[in-house]
């Protein structure tokens, strides 16, 4: 996960160093602001993935099998916003890929249940990062760069990014239900569900001032709190 997060994460710097370069938002990262050098950066992605290639060989041949797969799919994701509005699925998709992989490296075997996470993470963070994409509806309309506030508008890429979380809570929910868990379990969920509905009133489509709080703290909060809750279901 650290090598896999951490190549993806540089190459989108490195991608989109001369976007970045002209965003007022983004020209204080790294390598537009002169910190890291792009040769730095490219090195740097490489050598995260060889190393998660060699870590998921050291895990199960069905890992380092489908290994490429994960490269391609969370390293493509940085040029999807030159051709496509639907570029918040692929990065869902992309992450998504954390559930069932955790699952394949503990059993070696496909099943439902990460599954069903896992579509609860791509509409999760899809609909996260339209909401993210809108602090950059307008430059991206000048750079000609495509995404779903562009494409639809605030008003309405708010909407969409409601419905796809109200499809991340139905799969949470039905997770939960298939797998019998309990009661903790049930406390996580709704305190996971709660911290979702909590993002959607931070963020307007006349105020976008708490884009940050609603995508990084709230998340973050989240994310952790579910996972908590989980362990100790699993482990109590």
């Amino acid at each position: 996960m650290v090598f896999a997060r951490s190549a993806a994460m540089a190459f989108n710097r490195y991608i989109d160093k001369d976007i970045d370069k002209l965003n007022e938002r983004t020209a204080v990262r790294e390598i537009p602001a002169g910190v890291i050098k792009s040769k730095s950066a490219l090195i740097f992605v490489i050598i995260n993935c060889i190393l998660f290639i060699a870590t998921t060989k050291l895990i199960n041949n069905l890992c380092f099998y489908l290994s490429p797969v994960a490269i391609l799919i969370i390293l493509g994701y940085s040029y999807t916003k030159r051709f496509t509005a639907l570029c918040h699925f692929i990065l869902g998709t992309g992450l998504a890929l954390a559930p069932i992989g955790a699952y394949l490296a503990v059993t070696e075997q496909f099943d439902w249940l990460p599954i069903f996470y896992s579509f609860a993470v791509l509409l999760w963070v899809s609909g996260f990062d339209i909401i993210y994409a809108l602090q950059d509806e307008d430059f991206d309309k000048s750079q000609q760069l495509l995404s779903i506030p562009v494409f639809m508008g605030t008003s309405k890429a708010l909407q969409l990014s409601t419905i796809l979380h109200l499809g991340t809570a139905s799969f949470v929910i039905y997770a939960g239900i298939y797998a019998s868990f309990g009661i903790l379990y049930w406390i996580g969920a709704a305190l996971f569900i709660g911290l979702l509905v909590y993002q959607h009133t931070l963020v307007k489509s006349g105020d976008l001032s708490k884009v940050n709080l609603a995508f990084f703290t709230t998340n973050g909060i989240a994310s952790v709190v579910f996972a908590v809750f989980v362990a100790m279901e699993l482990l109590l």
